[in-house]
């Protein structure tokens, strides 16, 4: 049995993973995925926000088996060699709080740790029929980023967070 791995190529988070026997994966993500990799957050009362990934900013990796990633993609990473392409063994990510805010005028993201480095984040926001989707970094030695994006007050949300080196944030928030 083989894993393959979906991943974030900005921010090298796992967001799928495929256990299979005989055939390779194929090397594009788009042959697995089509157009957008959805991912999905309930609501609440029936409703399902749905929070696609494009193709194009997706890779493919075989990766040594990890369990794990199976169950929690969003809990490990693709690190790439010098050459870009994809190293077999995923990265277990730094867990946090999940410290994601949303307000009125934008979403801010805050880790734990500060880290030596800029560190990208991705985030994207469920908006009725619409998916908001931004891009930032928090600087080096910063803990915070605030992305901006207008939200109307009270409204729930999906919410996928990426930040590199960081486990994935995928869930409901509420905009204060």
């Amino acid at each position: 049995m083989a894993l393959h791995v979906v991943y974030a190529v900005g921010t090298g988070h796992v967001v799928g993973s495929l256990a299979q026997t005989g055939a390779d994966a194929p090397a594009d993500a788009a042959a697995l995925v089509g157009r957008a990799l959805p991912l999905r957050v309930s609501l609440g009362d029936g409703r399902i926000a749905t929070l696609p990934l494009s193709a194009g900013k997706l890779g493919v990796a075989a990766v040594d088996d990890e369990p794990g990633a199976l169950a929690d993609p969003l809990a490990f990473g693709v690190e790439l060699t010098p050459e870009g392409k994809p190293k077999p063994e995923l990265v277990r990510l730094a867990g946090w709080d999940d410290d994601v805010v949303l307000a009125k005028d934008g979403i801010t993201i805050k880790v734990q740790v500060p880290a030596n480095r800029t560190t990208p984040v991705v985030a994207l926001i469920s908006d009725e029929q619409d998916t908001h989707v931004l891009t930032g970094e928090i600087t080096a030695q910063q803990t915070q980023v605030k992305l901006p994006v207008t939200l109307t007050p009270g409204g729930e949300h999906g919410v996928l967070v990426l930040a590199a080196g960081w486990a994935g944030h995928l869930g409901r928030e509420k905009v204060a």
